[in-house]
């Protein structure tokens, strides 16, 4: 007999065999009674959208299991969003809104939900404020729930982050996260030349045998979760490189922990070894020169650049663009400039 489970939106997908002697049930009923903490309205809702399959093919609610069939799918959990969580007036910079999503292109500095040593301040907090304190959907993670939240970006990255306003939206949205068919590029300035102009990075990843606050790349197949990040270099700055990375898959730090793997980590990184001199001179005005790009930036330099989706009302495709943000250009800038003057005096 099946256990009942806790499906994850973002974890692996829940699978359910059909037993042999299982009397004829409604697909949404069966699985009222098998996952915990959800709807049969939300049910309804995962299996209109394609998200619970029955043995990899898309069916109505009222499809009536049987012997042998294989239900595999998520769906997200229902429950309390956040209550806890104090409204704040903190500026949002919206890049789009319509009635089901909105757009907005996160600071550098801004955590996206409330966590351990950071209550306040967050994105979510200031969702809850412009909101008014309504209720949007949740998309519930390993640790927190995140209202209205469909993905998540670093502190110190910038730009594009998606917000769904209903939960037929956080369905529809999240199933394209699940699937891989949202359309993600990041910029990100890396310590090192490269020796190719494009290459691919498909390395597992997870949280390190070592210190369990970061995460590692394994090759492994059996450790961690796949991982692939496809690469392109925009700019040869001699001793970094601004780069172009595009997510096949979201894990937690994926390009900071690829690009480390592959000896370029993110410049001012102090959680992958990009806040030290990787490349470069041993002379004190190279070093103060570095220090300088340092000081110009709150965190590291990675950027969401771009973010294209299938809209969840219209099913149209919407792709939107942000430029970086002015301490990100200004190190760019600088080693633009550091260059030139350099290949003068040569």
């Amino acid at each position: 007999m099946e256990k009942s489970i806790e499906p994850e939106i973002f974890g692996e997908k829940f699978t359910i065999h059909i037993d042999q002697k299982q009397n004829p049930l409604r697909l949404d009923k069966f699985l009222q009674g098998r996952l915990f903490n959800t709807t049969r309205s939300k049910i309804q809702l995962a299996i209109q959208e394609g998200v619970i399959l029955i043995n990899n093919k898309q069916v109505k609610s009222n499809y009536k299991i049987k012997p042998g069939d294989v239900v595999t799918g998520t769906i997200p959990k229902k429950r309390d969003p956040a209550s806890s969580v104090k409204a704040e007036d903190l500026p949002l910079e919206i890049v789009y809104e319509d009635d089901d999503v909105m757009v907005i292109n996160k600071k550098s500095g801004m955590v996206v939900h409330p966590g351990i040593s950071n209550y306040s301040g967050t994105l979510v907090n200031a969702l809850k404020f412009y909101f008014d304190n309504k209720n949007l959907p949740v998309m519930e993670g390993n640790d927190v729930d995140r209202p209205g939240i469909v993905h998540r970006i670093d502190k110190f990255t910038t730009g594009l982050l998606l917000i769904a306003k209903n939960e037929q939206a956080m369905t529809f949205l999240a199933k394209q996260f699940f699937d891989h068919s949202i359309e993600r590029e990041y910029l990100a300035l890396v310590w090192g030349g490269f020796d190719e102009s494009e290459g691919k990075v498909d390395v597992n990843i997870g949280r390190s045998l070592k210190n369990r606050k970061v995460m590692a790349a394994f090759e492994d197949e059996d450790i961690g979760k796949k991982a692939v990040t496809h690469y392109e270099v925009l700019e040869d700055l001699y001793y970094v490189s601004l780069v172009k990375c595009k997510l096949e898959t979201g894990r937690t730090h994926q390009i900071r922990v690829h690009m480390k793997y592959i000896g370029h980590p993110v410049f001012n990184d102090d959680l992958y070894g990009g806040d030290k001199i990787v490349k470069g001179t041993v002379f004190t005005k190279y070093k103060q020169f570095v220090q300088n790009c340092f000081s110009l930036t709150t965190g590291f330099t990675l950027h969401a650049h771009t973010l294209g989706f299938v809209h969840p009302r219209t099913k149209e495709k919407m792709t939107f663009k942000v430029d970086l943000p002015e301490e990100f250009s200004q190190v760019l800038d600088k080693w633009r400039k550091y260059v030139s003057i350099r290949k003068e005096s040569l």
